[in-house]
């Protein structure tokens, strides 16, 4: 984390701010300072959609209304995070240079509209966007008010043009050391009489060419370069700002478990992670399905650094976008706002301050209302979590200490989700990530949500959730891990390809695998959304769902069988002493009750600590050297108890308890903090 940052002691409070929106409206803009100092709003992000004001034509510059924005947030002690405003160009660049419009899949170039409508690669787009980020840098980059730069804004989407196409051919040289043989080789291209005889001959994956699921090999790299050029895009910007001043850090919102860019390459590349998160509370599917989907998440982002993350945008209330678009019932702002932090984010913020007159946006939740008051529930909500924020300084900075971890892979999406075969409707790699993670989540277990890539050793317990496409150097760190005395749990089609697609010889899962698991998988049957089997373990009867992988044990002891069709008997759940660690092997997808009573076995095996928890209830820790902070949530609609163990100061009260038993309303939090 960059110098800035590092220095401060206070958990970050604040909103995307849009006063280019108001300018015709000095008494709002006036009247904005006093709200958000009424709010507990200690910082703000400018900039974000400001290019056509800051340069209305090209080569014209309009600093005029930014230097007194900039101005009244300094001199009223609200922190500035800046953006550099590329995420929106503005009409005039558009329609002066055509090349910075991106083509899409259907080879048609777009004309000007919606927001991320540039293309990465244009030449024309970067120079005029890296001056204009200089020229911000050299006028408030000495401003130490200013305490972030966010490089532009929920980057994503991609262009097919002739200037990516031949970039794209260029980084596929690089690859493949100019050897069109290893191309050909990685990407299978006698399937279909596909050969590449000249590398002019690449085109990217296109709704009216080379469709993603034909050649997989080249969809992967496709998906690969798109990442890779985003982010050569997000290092041109930040190279500018931080050639004026390299004390102010860099960040970029990333999204969640977003399927269209590699987060576990893009992370390298920033000095801090943040994200955006809009969860949609109250609805069909139950407020503790999405905690624990969005508490995924939230540790996925903490775990690409591996070090506290900011929540950048949130609603305060409720969102526009969805198909149903509903309001946070009472308690939900600060539960959900709590829980970033509980899982390591060292802010809260929202999109957005004011909500706007018009466009698309306009009914979208912020903490100031079209009635233009600082009252109401919703800024009551903001206020409170704002003060609560303040009594919660210790925690900033603080560790999550994990001894689980579950991998959740970007690229191994791309892969398995593009696969054809298994089910073609959705795989539900993700929906499979997030019930494995839940089983740790509900027992109050702090859990990492890694890439491969990671620091495998210092887990007590590996989970490889249809981990389909694995290398033989991931394999290998795999053996290493169990070896060592770890316990690795895998899946249903895991290790069927290697990185490039290719299936592995000699059966599934591949190499060493087989060993370490102590199977063999012969066949995978796919069922029908109407279909159910089930699976016999410990004299339990548990229904199963969507794949059931047929099993030849070899060195591997069975735990339970299938019950039914032609395989009925057969191995469905596994475990194999390997070295001096586990394996487990779950073959079947099933709908919850497996997974409990497997991972508590497990569990009580690695004599790992865990709480027995009200459904809906869950425990969550950050500690520093001194002290640890114990976020207790409640996310059902009864009240709610839990015990803790301990002396512990109830950070909102003040109040010192002696292993207290925990009174939760619905949708409730309570903090305490106990010296270590």
């Amino acid at each position: 984390m960059g110098n800035r940052l590092s220095k401060l002691d206070i958990l970050l409070h604040g909103c995307d701010y849009n006063p280019e929106q108001w300018l015709g409206y000095p008494e709002i803009l006036k009247q904005d300072i006093e709200y958000m100092k009424k709010a507990h709003c200690n910082v703000m992000s400018i900039g974000i959609f400001s290019w056509a004001f800051l340069e209305p034509e090209e080569g014209v510059y309009n600093f005029g209304y930014f230097d007194e924005i900039v101005k009244n947030l300094t001199e009223n002690g609200i922190k500035i995070i800046l953006a550099t405003p590329s995420g929106a160009k503005p009409r005039w660049l558009a329609e002066k240079y055509s090349e910075t419009l991106r083509v899409g899949k259907n080879n048609i170039r777009d004309i000007y509209g919606f927001r991320h409508n540039h293309c990465y690669t244009s030449p024309v787009y970067r120079e005029k966007i890296t001056k204009l980020d200089r020229l911000l840098a050299q006028r408030y980059g000495s401003n130490e008010n200013v305490i972030l730069w966010h490089i532009s804004n929920e980057l994503g989407g991609e262009c097919h043009c002739e200037l990516c196409q031949e970039a794209f051919r260029n980084w596929l040289k690089q690859k493949y050391n100019n050897n069109l043989n290893k191309l050909n080789h990685a990407w299978w291209t006698g399937f279909w009489s596909h050969t590449v005889t000249d590398w002019g001959q690449i085109h990217s994956p296109t709704e009216n060419g080379e469709p993603n699921a034909i050649l997989t090999g080249l969809y992967l790299d496709w998906k690969d370069f798109v990442t890779y050029q985003t982010t050569d895009f997000m290092n041109e910007e930040i190279k500018a700002v931080k050639a004026v001043n390299k004390e102010i850090p860099v960040t970029t919102n990333f999204m969640g478990p977003y399927q269209q860019l590699d987060y576990h390459y893009m992370k390298d590349f920033v000095d801090i992670i943040s994200w955006d998160s809009y969860p949609e509370w109250h609805s069909s599917r139950g407020n503790v399905f999405e905690a624990h989907s969005i508490a995924f998440a939230h540790d996925l982002h903490r775990c690409l650094k591996n070090k506290p993350f900011l929540l950048m945008e949130s609603s305060p209330s409720l969102t526009n976008w969805l198909s149903f678009n509903k309001l946070k019932r009472p308690g939900m702002h600060k539960l959900s706002s709590m829980q970033a932090v509980a899982h390591g984010s060292d802010s809260v913020q929202y999109f957005q301050w004011r909500k706007g007159r018009g466009g698309s946006e306009k009914f979208h939740g912020a903490v100031i209302d079209h009635d233009g008051k600082a009252e109401g529930r919703v800024f009551e909500d903001v206020k409170e979590v704002g003060v609560l924020l303040e009594k919660l300084s210790g925690v900033m900075g603080s560790e999550t200490k994990a001894d689980v971890a579950i991998v959740y892979e970007f690229k191994n999406r791309w892969a398995i989700e593009n696969a054809q075969g298994f089910c073609n409707i959705d795989k539900k790699y993700k929906r499979t990530c997030i019930n494995h993670y839940r089983e740790f989540w509900k027992r109050g277990i702090n859990v990492d949500v890694i890439g491969i890539d990671s620091d495998l050793l210092k887990y007590k317990i590996l989970v490889l959730p249809m981990l389909y496409s694995i290398s033989d150097k991931t394999i290998d760190r795999i053996e290493e891990f169990v070896a060592n005395g770890g316990t690795v749990v895998a899946t249903y089609a895991t290790g069927y390809v290697n990185e490039n697609d290719l299936c592995y010889m000699g059966g599934f899962p591949g190499g060493k695998l087989k060993e370490i698991f102590g199977i063999t998988a012969n066949e995978i049957d796919t069922l029908y959304e109407d279909e159910a089997n089930f699976v016999i373990m410990n004299d339990k009867r548990y229904k199963v769902i969507d794949y059931c992988e047929l099993i030849t044990p070899a060195s591997a002891k069975v735990l339970g069988t299938y019950e039914r069709d032609f395989y009925s008997g057969k191995a469905a759940v596994l475990e194999n002493s390997y070295k001096k660690g586990k394996a487990y092997y779950i073959a079947a997808r099933d709908t919850g009750e497996l997974l409990n009573d497997l991972y508590q076995q497990i569990i009580i095996s690695e004599g790992l600590e865990y709480l027995q928890l009200p459904y809906g209830v869950t425990i969550h820790t950050r500690q520093n050297k001194k002290e640890k902070y114990v976020f207790v949530e409640n996310y059902t609609e009864e009240t709610q108890t839990a015990s803790l163990c301990g002396v512990y100061t109830d950070v909102e009260t003040g109040q010192i308890y002696s292993d207290p038993k925990v009174f939760l309303d619905k949708y409730d939090i309570r903090i305490y903090r106990e010296n270590l």
